[in-house]
């Protein structure tokens, strides 16, 4: 599928892109920038930033900017080169059904694309809907990011926009309530009216921007404040979260996700320099919600009223986090004073003030605690055992790791018990608890994708960027905007620890081009061929490998050649995950010329070296040693000549 796809039209679908020699040149979607950093190649078939360094392929692509989970990428892609995704072993009818669900859904987000475009003309004639999103302090630019419109009053506006009111689509879709259907009488007598009168719409985008509901907020007083379209075959909401779509790339820059309560948070929040804000629809926090941010961010921020409602759902959210918790992943959970909620914060304190509260949010781990202890004494025996027994579930829901470690320490230190006794208590020690961590995700709402044949336990998006080595491409900085120094100060980028990464070895340059452009390797003269084969492994295996395959397919691009690899059981991980051949984005055959020089160099001065001290002994020795001498010469007159690499 890959080597069909055209990497620069995908993208291109996107991002405006202008040719700039053999490759194609735009502004990154994954940051925000001013001059063109992001590069298309469509000889690689891969893109790259050298602002924030993301790259991948089309698959890539497509997970990152969007979202998606591989298997969702790869089914996109597959119908858009006419290709038949392999499907589980269901029956015909099965299929058929399927099929049919996922023709019903584009129906229905129609149906909500249409109304919502309905509602973005009515709030345009709808001077008092203008005039409260502006006492909001909203603007105009922000309302169209997000789509907003104005469901206006009366019982039946959409009759205007539909050419059937009676059409059953516009019942199944929530936009229009049907009475008297459940009580079994005649469609004559059945009444129909519009779900949202007389109410600002916020339309609820899924991670492509299709429309799949809508929140309503009423004007001036009225219960509810606000009101949610119901379920549909599109829309649940345990599993949307409002402004993720919008939100995409405020997430990159940021570093972090911000959870909210409200639709105008989010708004108002985007508007205030804050693009990085979600919010949940109405309901708690869920497994599902977690695990469809860390599809674009390794760190969240869940922010709370501080009252005891507060304090509910951050438990729930706390639940729902505490299977994904790895030791990379950052959650933490911000408690504002009862009287404000972020956009009122932010408004009342300013921005720099807001930043400082989410720095200062509590982590997981000191959540967790609280947490157990709720309800608890824990000056008496019979309290600390209390909140051992409220901390267990909570301590076996979180992957094995470090974190768990010093938790157990923690709780053990609060317990008034040594580690090793509490986890003798508990029965489990930091290898056993891995199933029990996974019945515990599931107790707790955790998505089980029971179609994904590529499930291992890991969220789809995390399962294709762990095959690179760069992980997500984000710049480690962004990744941890919590760092302080130590002064309590919030950092910028941390200040480098310890000794740099050493430079990258040539013999893993040479590889690693070699694999980003497989042509190259018919430009080398045999004894160059051989030379490489016969490099210590897994450098020299690998070379074997990509021969064998140039062999048989000719040479192909790298987003195609990752997959082979990937599929190769033969290969150690390791092996996999050296042979990068999108480690050197902008390497030219001079470059490569270069590092494989540097290579040829070393070890014709190394052979010299052995052959010169046999000389005395053996004269073929000697004859041999003029010979490496010769291409050593060539070798040091080709790099004399080059020009400066300037990597």
């Amino acid at each position: 599928m890959l080597s069909r796809v055209d990497v620069v039209e995908v993208v291109g679908r996107h991002v405006e892109l202008k040719k700039a020699g053999i490759n194609h040149k735009g502004l990154c979607p994954f940051h925000g920038e001013k001059s063109p950093s992001f590069i298309v190649s469509p000889s690689r078939q891969t893109y790259h930033c050298f602002g924030c360094g993301v790259h991948g392929d089309a698959i890539r692509f497509l997970t990152e900017h969007h979202g998606m989970s591989f298997v969702e990428a790869v089914q996109d892609l597959a119908q858009q080169t006419g290709l038949q995704v392999p499907e589980d072993e269901r029956s015909e009818a099965d299929r058929a059904a399927a099929a049919e669900q996922r023709q019903r859904q584009t129906t229905l987000t129609d149906v909500l694309a249409k109304a919502a475009q309905h509602y973005r003309q009515q709030l345009k004639s709808s001077p008092r809907a203008i005039d409260y999103l502006k006492r909001r302090g909203l603007t105009g630019e922000v309302a169209q990011r997000f789509g907003l419109g104005y469901a206006p009053e009366g019982w039946r506006p959409l009759a205007s926009a539909f050419p059937r009111y009676d059409d059953p689509l516009l019942a199944e879709s929530g936009m229009v309530i049907v009475q008297g259907a459940d009580e079994g009488k005649s469609e004559a007598d059945q009444k129909r009216y519009d779900r949202f009168r007389d109410r600002i719409m916020f339309p609820i985008r899924n991670v492509k921007g299709e429309t799949i509901a809508f929140g309503g907020r009423v004007l001036d007083k009225g219960e509810p404040k606000y009101l949610n379209s119901p379920e549909t075959p599109v829309f649940v909401k345990g599993r949307e979260l409002y402004g993720l779509y919008e939100s995409r790339t405020g997430l990159r820059e940021k570093g972090y996700a911000l959870v909210t309560e409200g639709y105008m948070d989010v708004v108002a929040l985007a508007q205030l320099g804050f693009p990085n804000a979600v919010a949940t629809l109405g309901t708690a926090c869920t497994a599902e919600h977690v695990h469809k941010l860390l599809r674009f961010t390794e760190q969240v921020v869940f922010s709370f009223d501080g009252d005891a409602a507060g304090r509910r759902a951050a438990g729930r959210a706390l639940e729902a986090a505490l299977p994904h918790a790895t030791d990379t992943r950052s959650f933490r959970f911000l408690f504002l004073p009862a009287e404000h909620d972020p956009d009122s914060y932010v408004r009342a304190h300013g921005q720099q003030a807001f930043e400082a509260q989410v720095r200062d949010a509590v982590p997981l781990s000191r959540q967790l605690l609280e947490h157990a202890a709720i309800d608890c004494a824990l000056d008496t025996a019979e309290g600390r055992a209390r909140m051992l027994a409220q901390a267990r579930p909570l301590w076996q829901a979180l992957p094995d790791g470090a974190l768990k470690l010093q938790l157990l320490s923690e709780l053990a230190r609060q317990g008034g018990l040594p580690a090793e006794e509490l986890s003798g208590l508990w029965g489990q020690g930091q290898g056993s608890s891995r199933g029990r961590s996974s019945n515990a995700q599931s107790s707790s709402g955790s998505p089980a994708e029971v179609d994904d044949p590529f499930d291992d336990g890991t969220p789809p998006g995390e399962r294709y960027a762990s095959r690179s080595k760069y992980g997500s491409g984000e710049p480690a900085w962004r990744k941890r905007p919590f760092n302080r120094d130590r002064t309590g100060q919030a950092e910028g980028p941390p200040a480098v620890r310890g000794r740099r990464p050493a430079p990258k070895r040539p013999e893993d340059r040479v590889l690693q081009m070699l694999f980003g452009q497989p042509q190259w390797w018919d430009s080398l003269p045999g004894n160059e061929h051989d030379f490489l084969h016969a490099l210590p492994a897994p450098h020299g295996e690998l070379i074997a490998w990509l021969e064998r395959d140039l062999a048989e397919h000719g040479p192909r691009s790298w987003a195609v050649l990752r997959e082979a690899l990937a599929t190769d059981e033969a290969l150690p991980e390791a092996s996999r995950q050296l042979a990068d051949g999108d480690a050197d984005p902008g390497a030219t055959l001079d470059d490569f010329r270069r590092a494989l020089d540097v290579l040829l160099e070393r070890d014709l001065a190394q052979q010299m070296k052995q052959l010169l001290a046999q000389a005395g002994a053996d004269p073929a020795a000697l004859q041999q040693y003029r010979e490496l001498d010769r291409q050593w010469r060539e070798v040091k007159r080709r790099q004399a000549a080059a020009p400066k690499d300037e990597t």
